[in-house]
């Protein structure tokens, strides 16, 4: 089985399908077809302040003495 992936936006209830990827399917006419279609999620801004926050609670736990496991 081949994938074929791409980005595409749901416009009246239809996908558009890029150039290259038609291109491909024309070659495969009338062959059985598997889609999944993957939804981004619209909090990728909050997960992005949760690890931003997570990285700076993870840095003010450092202490010098830690300076021992630092590369030079």
């Amino acid at each position: 089985m081949e994938a074929l992936e791409f980005k595409s936006k749901i416009e009246n209830n239809k996908i558009q399908i890029p150039k290259h990827v038609k291109s491909k399917l024309l070659f495969n006419q009338y062959k059985n077809v598997r889609i999944i279609v993957l939804l981004e999620d619209g909090d990728d801004v909050e997960e992005k302040g949760f690890k931003h926050m997570a990285s700076e609670a993870f840095f003010e736990g450092y202490a010098l003495s830690d300076s021992v496991y630092d590369d030079d």
